[in-house]
């Protein structure tokens, strides 16, 4: 039975594919070519991906992601696709589901949402409940710097705090929606947001979401 990880890891690079290496993506300055490298990157060299946490290693980080982005643009697609050696703790289903169904979503709306003419993708209430459950687990670490106390709800009412803290903002939307939000990608979620304005305003400029 194929995974969520698998069905977006292959939307992902047919979406990569068709948009070509050049294509803006919401990461703040990489191109299609860079967010490719990235990928491959955290699957294949765990002796650099750890840079992305860990600032003493983000120089490494840089060196492989830049020899990476530097091959063909199709050689990384076809990594993507494939997925990880068996050596990757990636290559296990039960890792790949946990680490990448959140991180494959968010990178194939990374690229999605960067078009002039994108629409929201129709999600089945399965996978929502899927990403509201990932959500949950790491709701107040993505929220953890913010200036704000942060309450995530959807629809149907079930709430996670992302911050303690006063005063609160309460963000409405889709678990998927949400998970954007979350992410830092504050300017392209369809959510809905309530609370104070003066914290409304400061979280809405913050960097301090996510990861």
């Amino acid at each position: 039975m194929s995974t969520f990880a698998k069905r977006e890891r292959l939307l992902l690079a047919d979406l990569l594919e068709t948009a070509g290496p050049e294509a803006p993506t919401l990461c703040e300055g990489w191109l299609t070519r860079d967010l490719a490298a990235h990928v491959v990157v955290r699957e294949r060299r765990p002796d650099a991906a750890g840079g992305v946490l860990v600032r003493p290693l983000a120089p490494r980080l840089e060196r492989v992601m830049a020899e990476y982005a530097a091959k063909p643009y199709e050689e990384l697609i076809q990594l993507i696709r494939t997925g990880p050696p068996r050596f990757s703790p990636f290559s296990l289903k039960q890792v790949d589901e946990m680490a990448n169904t959140v991180e494959f979503y968010v990178h194939t709306e990374d690229v999605r949402r960067a078009q002039p003419d994108w629409t929201p993708r129709e999600l089945d209430s399965v996978f929502q409940d899927a990403l509201w459950s990932r959500l949950e687990r790491s709701a107040r670490l993505l929220g953890r710097g913010i200036p704000t106390g942060l309450v995530l709800r959807r629809p149907n009412g079930q709430t996670t705090v992302a911050h303690r803290g006063t005063p609160v903002v309460t963000v409405t939307g889709e678990p998927s929606e949400l998970l954007l939000f979350s992410y830092g990608r504050q300017s392209v979620a369809k959510v809905e947001v309530e609370g104070d304005r003066d914290a409304i305003a400061k979280l809405g400029a913050t960097k301090e979401l996510g990861i």
